[in-house]
Protein backbone atom coordinates (compact mmCIF):
# COMPACT_ATOMS: atom_id res chain seq x y z
CA UNK A 1 0.00 0.00 0.00
CA UNK A 2 1.72 3.31 -1.13
CA UNK A 3 1.85 6.25 1.69
CA UNK A 4 0.29 9.58 1.08
CA UNK A 5 3.43 10.84 0.52
CA UNK A 6 4.61 8.59 -2.37
CA UNK A 7 1.17 9.18 -3.92
CA UNK A 8 1.69 12.80 -3.82
CA UNK A 9 5.18 12.35 -5.65
CA UNK A 10 3.69 10.24 -8.36
CA UNK A 11 0.54 12.89 -8.46
CA UNK A 12 2.08 14.70 -11.69
CA UNK A 13 2.74 11.81 -13.78
CA UNK A 14 -0.67 10.21 -12.61
CA UNK A 15 -2.65 12.49 -14.30
CA UNK A 16 0.06 13.02 -17.38
CA UNK A 17 -0.69 9.20 -17.31
CA UNK A 18 2.83 8.60 -18.06
CA UNK A 19 2.27 5.79 -15.12
CA UNK A 20 1.73 2.01 -16.15
CA UNK A 21 1.81 -0.91 -14.52
CA UNK A 22 2.08 -2.05 -11.22
CA UNK A 23 2.29 1.70 -10.07
CA UNK A 24 -0.54 2.83 -11.92
CA UNK A 25 -2.85 0.28 -10.25
CA UNK A 26 -1.36 1.16 -6.72
CA UNK A 27 -2.01 4.93 -7.34
CA UNK A 28 -5.77 3.94 -8.51
CA UNK A 29 -5.93 1.64 -5.48
CA UNK A 30 -4.65 4.56 -3.31
CA UNK A 31 -6.80 7.89 -4.23
CA UNK A 32 -9.67 5.40 -4.44
CA UNK A 33 -9.38 4.57 -0.96
CA UNK A 34 -7.70 7.74 0.60
CA UNK A 35 -10.29 10.41 0.79
CA UNK A 36 -7.60 13.13 1.98
CA UNK A 37 -5.61 12.04 -1.53
CA UNK A 38 -9.33 11.89 -3.50
CA UNK A 39 -9.83 15.37 -2.85
CA UNK A 40 -5.74 16.73 -3.62
CA UNK A 41 -6.14 14.49 -7.18
CA UNK A 42 -10.18 15.96 -7.96
CA UNK A 43 -8.90 19.77 -7.15
CA UNK A 44 -5.40 19.53 -9.33
CA UNK A 45 -7.24 17.69 -12.30
CA UNK A 46 -10.08 20.71 -12.32
CA UNK A 47 -7.40 23.36 -12.21
CA UNK A 48 -5.27 21.64 -15.07
CA UNK A 49 -8.99 22.32 -16.88
CA UNK A 50 -9.28 25.76 -15.99
CA UNK A 51 -6.06 26.63 -16.60
CA UNK A 52 -5.74 25.25 -19.76
CA UNK A 53 -9.08 27.13 -20.33
CA UNK A 54 -7.32 30.63 -20.17
CA UNK A 55 -6.36 32.56 -22.48
CA UNK A 56 -2.55 33.68 -22.04
CA UNK A 57 -1.34 36.52 -20.98
CA UNK A 58 1.36 38.77 -19.61
CA UNK A 59 2.16 40.17 -16.37
CA UNK A 60 4.08 43.30 -16.65
CA UNK A 61 7.98 43.23 -16.15
CA UNK A 62 8.22 44.73 -12.70
CA UNK A 63 5.47 41.89 -11.43
CA UNK A 64 7.49 39.39 -13.24
CA UNK A 65 11.35 40.47 -11.99
CA UNK A 66 9.88 40.42 -8.15
CA UNK A 67 7.99 37.02 -9.04
CA UNK A 68 11.77 35.11 -10.24
CA UNK A 69 13.74 37.20 -7.38
CA UNK A 70 11.31 35.67 -4.94
CA UNK A 71 11.48 32.26 -6.63
CA UNK A 72 15.27 32.23 -6.54
CA UNK A 73 15.44 32.86 -3.11
CA UNK A 74 13.00 30.22 -2.44
CA UNK A 75 15.28 28.09 -4.23
CA UNK A 76 18.32 29.26 -2.84
CA UNK A 77 16.58 28.73 0.95
CA UNK A 78 15.60 25.39 -0.24
CA UNK A 79 19.22 24.27 -1.14
CA UNK A 80 21.37 25.49 1.79
CA UNK A 81 18.59 23.75 4.31
CA UNK A 82 19.46 20.43 2.59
Amino acid sequence: MLTCKEFLSELSDFLDERTDGEIRTKLERHVSECPNCWVVCDTTKKTISVYKGMKECSIPGDVHSRLMAALEKKMAAGRSAQ
